[in-house]
């Protein structure tokens, strides 16, 4: 209200414009007299008169003339990364109505900007002498903005899966504004015993000056040994943000990538992809998200639709495709025990530029995979999640060929290696409720109740059309089961217990309980 009662103080003061301002003068006088009886503190008569003033002045065309925006609580924040949050329209303001607008929507955007603990504008008269226009009073706009004391945040945390036997080390470091440019400075790295290292660095800087768009930059490192595959992978990768807004995203991708066989045993349509290869990808995304909450949403909509071009770099054989992918969420409170519904589906289609003998040939990297530990309800960006199922642990497969696995020569029982899809489609709806017991109420800790449901399948046909729907959706695989969801700080733990309702030959699915762990 600071903005709107100081509006319309500065405009009485400095005009008289017939009937309506002899009612505001009335208005400013009952003020005063209450002033003078009440206490220090608004009564709900003085908020009402202040709420009138400022529907009057944003519904009629009080006109004004911004004569100077002052930006005033900058230390090591730059001053230009400050005028670029706020922007050109507060200064341009020509009414009421205008500067209200501007001002919340700069005021947004500069909370936004994560460096600053409080954000407040006001206004205030300009100079005597100062004149104003088209019968508008002249006004300063006053940014006052309190920069936020810690700049560094982190965390580190050990994670047992019981479902894998496996246990993982992961940890990220945040630094805010470090250069005072408002620019987020972040590194995160997991390493999976046996398995799996990742290791990741970026910057996202805000929109400066000339520059269109904020700046995002990420460089990630990734090696992998597939869970019960004889394949490794390399990858080294470079990310760059061309576009973002609040809902849109456009990112450039250059990777590496090395995949090798150390057991020589890989099926035949893996080893045809077995060596480095070059990706390169522009990738666009575009999101909304009006939920409550991303960790617990009782009520409110989720969407995001990503579309990829692949195989832009020369000699990229089987790095061409096209990927299109969807996810939808919806959450609708049930008014008992905090309880909500929350629905979902997701699907993709990744459309090879390139084909063999036996159909599609895509990069192994790209291709849906369904199955793991990641919770149903968190998570937005396409089809993965398929509670009961191990990573990797459905859809198509290929024999391994026979390799030596000691000095004697025996050789070793044909396996399966997992193949990945080139469509998939996941569903889900999950029922979450308040356990009645006050001490787990206070902590966050809820009970759950879910059902899902996916499939993956590869593409043999070049025309979608001819792709056989009806048997993708007679073969889904479906799990159900219920458990206790723990939040905390540093991340989200997930005790379920998951029963495999529809599972076919050579999916690794198992009934029984699974531990999940996610990013809050």
């Amino acid at each position: 209200m600071a903005i709107a009662s100081d509006a319309a103080q500065d405009y009485h003061d400095d005009h008289d414009e017939g009937e309506d301002d002899e009612d505001f003068d009335d208005e400013d006088k009952e003020e005063d007299d209450d002033d003078d009886e009440d206490q220090p503190s608004a009564s709900p008569s003085e908020e009402a008169r202040l709420e009138a003033v400022l529907r009057r002045l944003t519904a009629d065309e009080v006109r004004i003339r911004v004569h100077e925006v002052a930006i005033r609580g900058c230390g090591r924040t730059r001053r230009a990364a400050v005028e670029a949050a706020v922007g050109p329209n507060l200064a341009r303001a020509a009414t009421v109505r205008d500067l209200v607008r501007a001002a919340a929507a700069a005021r947004d955007r500069l909370r936004r900007l994560g460096a600053f603990d409080a954000v407040s504008i006001t206004l205030d008269a300009a100079p005597p002498g100062i004149p104003g226009t088209g019968g508008g009073g002249a006004v300063v706009v006053l940014v006052d903005v309190s920069e936020a004391r810690g700049r560094a945040a982190g965390d580190l945390g050990i994670f047992a899966n019981a479902q894998s036997r496996s246990c993982s080390l992961e940890g990220s470091l945040k630094l805010k504004n470090l250069f005072g440019y408002c620019e987020t400075w972040n590194a995160s790295g997991a390493l999976e015993l046996d398995r799996t290292a990742e290791l990741c660095a970026g910057v996202e800087m805000p929109r400066i000056g000339a520059i269109p768009t904020p700046l995002m930059a990420r460089i990630s490192l990734l090696s992998e040994d597939w869970l019960k595959s004889s394949l490794k992978e390399h990858l080294m990768g470079i990310s760059v943000g061309l576009l973002s807004t609040t809902n849109h995203n456009l990112a450039y991708n250059l990777s590496w990538r090395t995949l090798t066989d150390p057991a020589r045993s890989a099926s035949n349509s893996i080893q045809e992809q077995l060596g480095n290869s070059l990706l390169s990808s522009i990738k666009y995304a575009y999101k909304v998200d009006q939920r409550d909450s991303s960790i617990r949403p009782t009520h409110g909509y989720a969407f995001q639709s990503s579309s990829q071009i692949g195989g832009l770099a020369p000699g990229s054989k089987y790095s061409r495709f096209l990927r299109q992918e969807f996810d939808l969420r919806v959450a609708l409170p049930l008014g008992v025990l905090n309880g909500a519904l929350n629905a979902g589906v997701a699907a993709g289609v990744i459309h090879p530029l390139e084909w063999g003998c036996t159909g599609s040939v895509s990069p192994l990297s790209e291709k849906f995979y369904l199955g793991g530990n990641r919770p149903l309800v968190c998570r937005l960006g396409g089809p993965s999640s398929l509670l009961g199922f191990k990573a990797r642990g459905l859809g198509p497969t290929d024999f391994r060929t026979c390799g030596l696995d000691n000095s004697d020569g025996a050789s070793t029982s044909p396996e399966l290696n997992g193949l990945g899809g080139d469509i998939a489609m996941t569903a889900f709806a999950d029922l979450s409720f308040d356990i009645p017991l006050k001490p787990l109420r206070d902590l966050g800790i809820h009970g759950h109740a879910f059902v899902s449901a996916g499939n993956i399948a590869k593409l043999t046909e070049r025309d979608l059309r001819k792709f056989p729907l009806h048997d993708f959706l007679q073969t889904f695989r479906s799990s159900a089961g219920f458990g206790v969801v723990v939040p905390t700080r540093f991340f989200r733990v997930e005790m379920n217990y998951c029963l495999i309702l529809k599972q076919f030959d050579h999916d690794k699915g198992k009934t029984g309980i699974q531990f999940n762990f996610s990013s809050p």
